[in-house]
């Protein structure tokens, strides 16, 4: 009885060392995928969009190293996906759809890492027949937020701002005329 009791607490403290291991590692993952973030972008992207990138990165690190620890102590993940998907499921479908949500955060990630255009361009973007045009005023985390040539605003969600072509124009745009309403059938009011 005493070398199972012996084992078992020398299990423990090694879940404990391998445990305090991970959190102390942390903060070097971190200065890690920080530095390789630097190197990707250059320096050729905005301060907030790199700090909405930075925070971006850590939470999924965190993430990470949460459910590797959670792992090595032996706790299953299938409760936890079960019900961390169910939460995220009734959020998503509390607040927008779930795959927009996702959808729109990997196109964030993807146009940070593009990095084709920036705040204060100009841009055209084509969906068809149709298209917009505006200067971009902000690149946040779910949305594009440009302004138009006639001082409206145009909130672009990430995830269609990366699959239409988009175009960098050169100047700015004319602004748009008011349509002329042309009255073809009928008699005209004298």
């Amino acid at each position: 009885m005493e070398l199972f009791t012996l084992l078992e607490l020398m299990g423990t403290q090694y879940k404990l060392i391998v445990t305090l291991i991970a959190v102390l590692l942390f903060p070097l993952l971190l200065k890690v995928t920080k530095k390789l973030l630097e190197k990707a972008i250059k320096g050729k992207v905005d301060v907030h969009r790199k700090f909405r990138a930075e925070l971006l990165l850590k939470i999924i690190l965190a993430f990470v190293v949460l459910c590797l620890v959670l792992i090595f102590w032996g706790i299953e993940l299938r409760g936890l996906l079960v019900l961390g998907s169910s939460l995220f499921a009734m959020l998503g479908v509390a607040l927008f759809a779930a795959w927009s949500l996702l959808s729109n955060l990997t196109a964030f990630l993807l146009m940070f890492i593009q990095n084709g255009f920036h705040v204060g361009n100009w841009v055209r973007i084509v969906d068809g027949a149709n298209h917009i045009e505006g200067r971009i005023v902000e690149l946040g985390l779910m949305n594009v937020l440009l302004e138009h040539v006639d001082g409206h605003r145009v909130v672009y969600p990430n995830n269609l701002f990366v699959t239409r072509p988009v175009m960098v124009l050169n100047k700015e745009p004319k602004p748009t005329k008011a349509p002329v309403i042309k009255r073809i059938i009928g008699s005209k009011k004298t």
